[in-house]
């Protein structure tokens, strides 16, 4: 699947790739945190010592950062999204040839996958779209 990348992301990659000296294409927002996908073997370099990296891009940009591993396909989808959603833990996923199903264990981690105006749900359904091709629900 091609997506398009607005001027906005394409500002936070390169700033990205400055800093860090890793070219990355993958940049997205959820729940208000910038994420940046990278190969795994990379993470600790994006970090920096003492996390460095990660507060300087913080601290240029004014948002909160997180830098996670970049899924290789669906045997890592479950990783994915238990990073992307954490310090929220789901009590089970399943996955079918059409979508991602999500079964929270309260009405808690339901209401925090969910989001204002499900606002979390769009935004990790465009995510999982982008990586997976598949759709995404909270059951």
């Amino acid at each position: 699947m091609v997506t398009t990348i607005n001027m906005e992301d394409l500002r936070h990659l390169n700033l990205f790739s400055k800093i860090t000296g890793i070219q990355t294409r993958y940049c997205f927002t959820y729940n208000d945190t910038l994420i940046f996908a990278v190969p795994k073997p990379k993470i600790t370099q994006a970090l920096g010592k003492n996390n460095e990296n990660l507060k300087r891009i913080s601290e240029i940009l004014k948002k909160r950062i997180k830098v996670i591993a970049q899924p290789r396909g669906l045997e890592d989808a479950k990783s994915f999204i238990q990073t992307m959603v954490s310090p929220v833990a789901f009590k089970e996923m399943e996955i079918n040839d059409k979508e991602i199903i999500i079964t929270p264990g309260s009405v808690q981690v339901k209401a925090s996958l969910l989001g204002r105006n499900k606002r979390r749900l769009l935004e990790m359904q465009m995510i999982v779209k982008t990586f997976f091709n598949l759709d995404y629900r909270v059951a």
